[in-house]
């Protein structure tokens, strides 16, 4: 018997079987594909996966749910994709705050950023510079100044608690600027900003989304700096921080995208990638994106968008080390 003869058809199957990987095809049996929230609805990670869930949907050919699983700062919806098979039907509506910050500042939290991956970036968010508005300063220099007069007060800061990007970005500030401040940390965004409108706190870094934008035309909080690469469409007057002496590395911003647990084979994150990239073309979809405060994320290569991912990781890493930020 001619064993080369008898391999073909195993051959020719593995091959279909490929083939019919690569094409998605692997999603057409029935089974629900769920799309992991991990926070409350309503907010703008999960206005952003209810956009995306019908365009999912239509081409995977399945029907996709929106699962909201909050708590622990993200990690028990991250840790549920992190847990799942790597089989395209468990994905992740996920950002750096619970993917990579949630694992820096709590011991809860039971997994790495390397144990997903990501498949596409919907939104990018600017974080932005906030002072209250009667602290009498109009410059990053301004504040500066005003931190290092002899016999100053010690400025504070505001976040949404240890290891989030507010915390992260305040620490950094400080730890550049030289200065000794005070953390104060808040259970959400909504207390964190009604106490810099009424004064309680000096400064915080936030991101230029939802009602930020409107709270800084209306003067109830003074924006000095953007942390960002290049200057905002709606704020085009701000300068950013990486021009101000001694923050010329001082870029982060916020994403939200879709991940996979590592385990998922390469064919199904190559077609979860090309999907994602074609619903970014989708007219409405980019209109819910700006409507939020957020600018579309420019279409990457799968390779850039892990390069990108992997750079964010180890930028993150570095602060919480720089800061000595431990596990709580």
């Amino acid at each position: 018997m001619n064993h080369a003869h008898a391999s073909l058809p195993r051959r020719q199957w593995l091959l279909a079987c490929a083939g019919a990987l690569a094409s998605g095809a692997t999603w057409a049996d029935g089974r629900v594909v769920s799309l992991i929230v991990p926070y409350p609805a309503g907010g703008g990670s999960d206005i952003v996966a209810r956009q995306l869930q019908p365009e999912l949907g239509r081409r995977l050919g399945e029907t996709v749910i929106v699962e909201n699983l909050a708590g622990a700062s993200g990690a028990i919806g991250t840790q549920r994709v992190v847990s799942a098979a790597g089989d395209g039907h468990t994905l992740l509506a996920g950002s750096p705050m619970e993917i990579m910050l949630t694992p820096l500042g709590m011991a809860a939290a039971r997994y790495k950023p390397e144990d997903l991956q990501p498949v596409g970036q919907f939104a990018v968010t600017t974080m932005v510079l906030l002072v209250r508005s009667n602290l009498g300063v109009n410059s990053v220099d301004e504040l500066l100044q005003l931190a290092r007069k002899p016999g100053a007060k010690e400025l504070s800061y505001g976040s949404i608690g240890p290891g989030s990007l507010y915390h992260l970005l305040g620490e950094r500030f400080t730890q550049l600027a030289r200065l000794k401040t005070l953390h104060v940390p808040y259970k959400g965004m909504a207390p964190l900003v009604q106490d810099l409108i009424s004064g309680q706190f000096d400064f915080a870094f936030v991101p230029l989304a939802g009602n930020i934008p409107d709270v800084i035309e209306s003067g109830r909080v003074k924006a000095l700096a953007l942390a960002a690469s290049q200057k905002h469409t709606k704020l085009s007057s701000l300068p950013l921080m990486k021009d101000v002496k001694g923050f010329e590395d001082f870029v982060y911003g916020l994403w939200s995208g879709l991940q996979v647990p590592r385990s998922t084979p390469e064919p199904l994150q190559q077609k979860l990638h090309q999907i994602c990239n074609e619903i970014l073309a989708v007219p409405e979809v980019r209109r819910t994106i700006e409507a939020g405060g957020s600018s579309v994320a420019p279409p990457m290569e799968l390779a850039a968008l892990r390069a990108s991912y992997a750079a964010d990781i180890d930028k993150y890493r570095a602060i919480a080390k720089a800061i000595n930020l431990q596990p709580q």
